[in-house]
C-alpha cells in the first residue's frame, strides 16, 4: 500500500455540532432572553459570513418548534412555526 494514509479510529473524530445544536446552544447560553436570527447568527458564524446563515437558521428554527425544542416568536406571540412571516425571535420553551 504505497502513498496509504492511516484511517483514523470514527471515535478519534468529533463531529462539528449541527446548525440545530449549535442554535439550541447559543439559546442556552442566552439564560432565557429571545435572540434574532442575526444575532444567533452571528454566535454561530466563525468565518464572518453570518448572511448566508439566516435561511439555514430559519429551517432549523422551523424545525426545532414543530419538535417542541424551541419557540418562534412574532411581535411578543408565540407563532405558528407552520406559518410566520417577517421578523421573528427565537427562544428556549419555558420550564414554568
Amino acid at each position: 500500500m504505497r502513498n496509504a494514509k492511516r484511517m483514523s479510529s470514527p471515535d478519534s473524530i468529533s463531529p462539528a455540532p449541527t446548525l440545530e445544536q449549535a442554535l439550541l446552544d447559543t439559546l442556552t447560553r442566552a439564560n432565557g432572553k429571545t435572540l434574532s436570527a442575526p444575532e444567533i447568527a452571528h454566535a454561530v458564524a466563525h468565518d464572518g459570513d453570518w448572511h448566508a446563515l439566516l435561511m439555514p437558521i430559519r429551517r432549523a428554527a422551523v424545525s426545532l418548534a414543530q419538535a417542541g425544542r424551541l419557540v418562534i416568536y412574532r411581535k411578543g406571540k408565540i407563532a405558528d412555526p407552520n406559518d410566520f412571516r417577517g421578523v421573528y425571535r427565537l427562544g428556549l420553551p419555558r420550564q414554568d
